[in-house]
């Protein structure tokens, strides 16, 4: 059986990186996009990451275009809106797809281990979260109307 760790991500920056680098820890991971109903999250979400990172949790956000090109612009583009808007200094990823053939593995495998509503694996819409647990086992996905408000006492339960 996978588990989170043993998957590869692009950061912003465009630099390869292990999730290995988070081994032990609980991760959120979040689809995010800088032009929707959704994107105040990010100041939760920074909160969250603020609040519980001495404790051992890491928010990781991978921006997402496939639904409604609501994030349309590169990853320089994403970067500087994601600091000056929201002041995020959790782990931003470069720009993946989350469904389709061309969905990032990483996401394939969060589906995988929790579908979605009714069975059904697609990711509806962006903000949609997946709790990760220390030992790289993903417990919990939210919907994207579950804020980080909404799901704090899960993450503080588990750390």
């Amino acid at each position: 059986m996978s588990k989170a760790y043993d998957f590869s991500a692009k950061t912003i920056d465009g630099d390869e990186q292990s999730l290995k680098t988070y081994e032990g820890k609980a991760m959120l991971v979040v689809n995010v996009a800088s032009k929707c109903g959704f994107t105040p999250q990010y100041t939760g979400l920074e909160k969250l990451y603020k609040k519980y990172e001495d404790k051992g949790l890491v928010v990781l956000g991978f921006p997402c275009d496939q639904f409604g090109h609501q994030e349309p612009g590169n990853e320089d583009e994403i970067k500087n809106f994601c600091s000056l808007t929201y002041d995020v200094t959790f782990p931003m990823y470069a720009k993946v797809d989350v469904n389709g053939n061309n969905a990032h593995p990483f996401w394939k495998f969060l589906k995988k281990e929790k579908g979605g509503l009714l069975g059904i694996d697609a990711i509806k819409w962006n903000f949609t979260k997946f709790l990760i647990n220390k030992n790289g086992e993903v417990v919990k996905r939210y919907a994207p109307t579950d804020t980080p408000e909404k799901i704090e006492k899960d993450i503080a339960g588990m750390l």
